[in-house]
């Protein structure tokens, strides 16, 4: 308990160079977020910040028990504060994005970067691709294997191709009358 109590005082826990999530979350991950479950409680959340190295603060909480409710979502950091205020949380725009950033880099959230300026996170972590609806904003999981990529370049010495992402624009179609 003591020990507990320490570690989470300790600033440089909030880290994540001691693991990502797939390596961390063994048998919790039934339990956290879309791929690990339905974070419900202050309780969870806690846990599931612990088990990737992340100090569980208020603000992290908060943001753990919107995102992780049980649901795939594809969020905008503004998004994402105007619901933890509509919540009663007091935190900044800064606060989210570097949270954010940290849930992806513990491997918790996924980035797509549809255009410059334009981010969504995604708690959907498994393979997939996106579909963008241009116009309502709308970001949409394609399964994994529901699209073949077939050309990619050879990495080169060193290297080995981590994933392909892939993000497909639907518009509208205008009907001429």
């Amino acid at each position: 308990m003591n020990d507990t109590r320490r570690l989470e005082s300790r600033d440089e826990w909030i880290g994540t160079e001691t693991g990502r999530a797939e390596d961390v979350v063994t048998s919790t991950v039934s339990k956290m977020g879309p791929a690990y479950g339905t974070v419900d409680s202050n309780a969870a959340a806690r846990t599931m910040l612990r088990q990737v190295r992340i100090r569980p603060t208020r603000q992290r909480i908060l943001l753990a028990r919107i995102l992780f409710d049980g649901r795939d979502r594809h969020v905008t950091a503004e998004l994402l504060h105007s619901e933890a205020v509509a919540k009663g949380g007091t935190i900044s725009l800064a606060t989210i994005y570097n949270t954010l950033h940290q849930f992806c880099a513990a491997g918790l959230l996924r980035e797509v970067a549809l255009q410059f300026g334009q981010t969504y996170f995604d708690t959907n972590v498994s393979d997939h691709h996106h579909v963008y609806i241009e116009g309502e904003g709308n970001l949409r999981d394609i399964p994994g294997d529901g699209i073949t990529v077939t050309g990619l370049p050879a990495a080169p010495d060193g290297y080995a191709v981590d994933r392909v992402d892939i993000v497909v624009r639907w518009s509208a179609v205008r009907q001429e009358i």
